[in-house]
């Protein structure tokens, strides 16, 4: 099915976690290259399994699918699978998500997911048209000293990982937790962004913001409940990346329609739309460009803003002139004879 042309507006991708770009094609195809018996016959009974109550009722898949990642092929095939598809959705730059502690509990090292990605990112630009960075994440619900050590063992790669992230159950792990591992990522020259607000009220924004200094905030869905808060990230201009079909299929709203973005906007925060975990969600950027203008009316001022956007929010400081060439297609793009 082709996607409408509205939703392959130039766009940045900036919530994008690769390991929930694996299909379930993919997936049984690596289970078959590896050994690797799946508990379900087949791609359809795995789709029938992407029903979910809550955030953990998804990552109770997420992280026992991860099982078909062993080697550096494997996530190379995994990374150039996502660019491709995020080439045909209008993404031209990608900062991409990976979670090393999910891997290194199954027995695969760091260098081993960092090098495949690579191969795959490396060449996307000649391949797919997109640039990209990389950004590891941290597991929140894991240790403090769990998150350092995983620090360590990135520093032989740092020359491939623009920043780190905070991700997974938020809702009883805050950030103070990660206050010190934080600390040592900035000494190390890495951007800092972290999820907060998806499940939890906005006191895990307050702390991603204060005691993790982040410069992105992932999701802040539920930072309007808070009015200082808002005016905080409107003052500062720090960016949330919203994911609307994620907060549908994790039950963070009940449907599409009473998502709080137009709200958001018109609040001046800077909002940014994304996929999160595309292949468990129902679909990657393009489609939620296309989700959101349907479900909430949006004009085509406020889809040309939000693509506008998630070059601003980018982080792409080192190359201006790159950044500026993106805006452009985005005020050059077509959309007053495009519908849907």
């Amino acid at each position: 099915m082709s996607l409408a042309p509205l939703a392959r507006i130039p766009k940045a991708e900036l919530h994008l976690h690769i390991e929930g770009t694996l299909e379930p094609e993919l997936a049984f195809e690596l289970a078959r290259r590896n050994g690797i018996t799946l508990p379900y016959a087949d791609t359809e009974a795995l789709r029938k399994a992407y029903l979910f109550a809550d955030l953990q009722s998804f990552l109770d898949l997420y992280y026992s699918l991860m099982a078909v990642l062993v080697t550096e092929d494997d996530f190379e095939a995994l990374a150039d699978a996502y660019l491709a598809r995020a080439a045909e959705q209008g993404v031209r730059h990608a900062e991409i998500f990976f979670d090393p502690q999910a891997h290194a509990a199954r027995g695969v090292a760091m260098g081993t997911v960092v090098e495949g990605l690579h191969r795959a990112l490396a060449r996307s630009e000649e391949r797919h048209g997109i640039s990209t960075k990389l950004i590891m994440c941290f597991l929140r619900d894991q240790s403090a000293e769990s998150a350092m050590e995983t620090l360590e063992a990135a520093k032989p790669y740092l020359d491939r990982i623009v920043g780190v992230g905070l991700d997974s159950a938020e809702v009883g792990n805050p950030a103070s937790k990660f206050r010190e591992v934080y600390e040592a990522a900035g000494a190390l020259g890495l951007r800092k962004v972290a999820h907060a607000g998806e499940e939890g009220d906005p006191s895990y924004v307050w702390e991603a913001l204060d005691l993790l200094g982040v410069e992105r905030v992932d999701h802040g869905l539920r930072s309007l409940e808070d009015p200082a808060l808002v005016e905080r990230l409107v003052r500062d201009r720090i960016p949330l990346t919203l994911c609307p079909l994620s907060n549908v299929r994790l039950r963070a709203i009940d449907v599409l329609e009473e998502h709080p973005l137009v709200k958001m906007m018109d609040a001046g925060l800077l909002c940014t739309v994304n996929s999160d975990d595309p292949s468990y969600f129902g679909g990657y950027v393009g489609d939620t460009f296309h989700a959101v203008h349907e479900a909430l009316a949006l004009d085509h001022g406020r889809v040309r803003e939000l693509a506008r956007n998630s070059f601003v929010a980018s982080f792409l400081e080192d190359d201006e002139e790159r950044r500026a060439r993106y805006i452009a297609e985005v005020e050059a793009y077509e959309l007053d004879d495009i519908s849907g």
